[in-house]
């Protein structure tokens, strides 16, 4: 008697692929409030679900390639190069006047230099790069090699609905924005094959723009 191998028919893949982002979206704007953790709280959760959860499609079946864990040293130069274009536009921005004193506007956090290196790398970039540029990326594009891109830009466009009520920001904008940011992170994501390519791009987004703002408002001599 031989043994039939059982493929995954696109229905059932392209289920999978929506649950994991309906289940990406919840997690960050139900059940993580729900918790009501303070900023380290949700930075070391954050970072342990995206761990947790790549873990889980890695033993899954789920390949290191297409979860984006090879060709580092390709993802490590174009996202060293990527990076230089948010570190040169902030340099400029605090260079103009009016721009810094606009930065400078709103409070320093007073555990700055911990959001700075720990709460961004590890809490949000960490997290939403295994999350987005690598599981869920991975599961999409099993699905649909056409549309892969829509549902995870979606995805992380709406991931952020409670995060920008939290901090007072439009929420149709911000949505709008992290979802078109996550169309370049995907095509990073694309085109190297790594997802380090995206981190560091997204680190030199959110870290850069912390630091830039700590710097605007440091007291002038």
């Amino acid at each position: 008697m031989t043994s039939r191998v059982v493929v995954p028919s696109c229905t059932a893949l392209t289920c999978t692929a929506a649950g994991c982002a309906a289940a990406l979206v919840a997690w960050n704007n139900v059940v993580l409030p729900a918790m009501d953790l303070g900023p380290r709280g949700r930075a070391a959760a954050n970072a342990g679900f995206g761990v947790a959860l790549a873990a889980a499609t890695r033993a899954a079946g789920v390949s290191a390639a297409e979860l984006g864990w090879r060709r580092a040293g390709q993802g490590l130069r174009w996202g060293t190069v990527s990076a230089a274009l948010p570190v040169a536009a902030y340099t400029v921005m605090l260079a103009v006047p009016p721009v810094r004193r606009r930065m400078a506007a709103g409070a320093r956090r007073a555990d700055h230099t911990e959001w700075v290196f720990v709460h961004i790398p590890f809490g949000t970039v960490l997290a939403e790069e295994l999350l987005f540029r690598s599981v869920l990326y991975a599961l999409a594009r099993r699905a649909s090699r056409r549309w892969h891109r829509v549902l995870t830009s979606v995805a992380f466009g709406l991931w952020h609905v409670v995060p920008a009520r939290r901090a007072g920001d439009s929420v149709p904008g911000t949505v709008v924005l992290t979802a078109l940011s996550g169309v370049v992170f995907d095509e990073l994501r694309r085109r190297t094959g790594s997802v380090v390519a995206p981190m560091l791009l997204h680190l030199a987004i959110n870290a850069g723009g912390a630091v830039a703002v700590g710097i605007a408002t440091m007291p002038r001599r």
